[in-house]
C-alpha cells in the first residue's frame, strides 16, 4: 500500500506569492451563479508561475523552449526528497555533497519554506555552485519549495546553468509534511503553449 503526498500549493485568492506583489495574487471571478444564471461559472486570473509551477527555458534564456516542450515522462520517475531544513541561506554545493547525488536523478529540496505559509523575503535558494555541481552529476529534475530557485542572484545564474542542460525545474512545492527519502514522483503542467512555465499538480507516492 502506497502512502500519498500531495506537494501542490492549493491555489485561492489569499495564498503566497512571489515578493507578495499583488499583479501576482490569482483572481476568482463569479461570472454565474445559481441565482444570476442557470449555472456557477468562474473565471479565474492566474500567473503562470502561480504556486507549484515548471519552469521552460524561455523564463530566463532569450529564445528557449517553450513549456509545451516538456515531455510528460520528464515530469515522472523516481524521486528523492532531501531533507535541507537546516540550511539557513542558500544550499552550496558542500550541503548536496553528503546525499551521494546520481546521474539522472530528481532531486526535491525539502527545506524551512515549506514550514510557512507566508513568503520569506530571504528564502532558502540554490545557489550557484549548487546548481553547477547538479549539472556536472547530471540529474534530471530539481524541485524546491520556495517560490524561486534562486534569490538575487547576479545574472540568474541558477536558473541559466539548470534550464540551459535541459534540467527541469520546479517551484512552489509543499513539503513539510514528507520525510526525507524515496518516492516516485508525478508532476502534470497545465497543457498551455508557446509561454515560458505552467502551474502544476504535484504528488508522491511512497512506500
Amino acid at each position: 500500500m502506497f502512502t500519498f503526498y500531495d506537494i501542490s500549493m492549493t491555489i485561492r485568492p489569499d495564498m503566497q506569492v512571489y515578493k507578495n506583489k499583488d499583479e501576482k495574487r490569482p483572481e476568482f471571478t463569479t461570472m454565474s451563479d445559481h441565482v444570476t444564471g442557470k449555472a456557477h461559472e468562474t473565471w479565474i486570473a492566474l500567473d503562470a508561475h502561480t504556486g507549484t509551477h515548471i519552469d521552460a527555458p524561455l523564463h530566463m534564456i532569450a529564445g528557449g523552449e517553450t513549456i509545451e516542450t516538456i515531455p510528460l515522462e520528464a515530469l515522472v520517475g523516481p524521486a528523492r526528497v532531501l531533507d535541507l531544513t537546516g540550511v539557513a541561506d542558500g544550499i552550496s554545493k558542500a550541503d548536496l555533497e553528503p546525499f551521494g547525488i546520481q546521474p539522472g536523478e530528481w532531486l526535491l529540496f525539502k527545506t524551512r519554506n515549506s514550514l510557512s505559509d507566508e513568503f520569506d523575503f530571504e528564502f532558502v535558494y540554490l545557489k550557484e555552485d549548487g546548481a553547477v555541481y547538479l549539472k556536472e552529476i547530471g540529474v534530471k529534475g530539481v524541485g524546491t519549495d520556495g517560490l524561486g530557485i534562486e534569490r538575487a542572484q547576479p545574472n540568474y545564474g541558477t536558473h541559466r546553468t539548470l534550464l540551459s542542460a535541459g534540467i527541469q525545474v520546479v517551484e512552489g512545492l509543499r513539503l513539510a509534511e514528507v520525510p526525507g527519502g524515496s518516492y516516485f514522483l508525478v508532476v502534470a503542467p497545465l497543457k498551455l503553449t508557446g509561454i515560458e512555465a505552467a502551474p502544476a499538480r504535484a504528488f508522491l507516492l511512497g512506500n
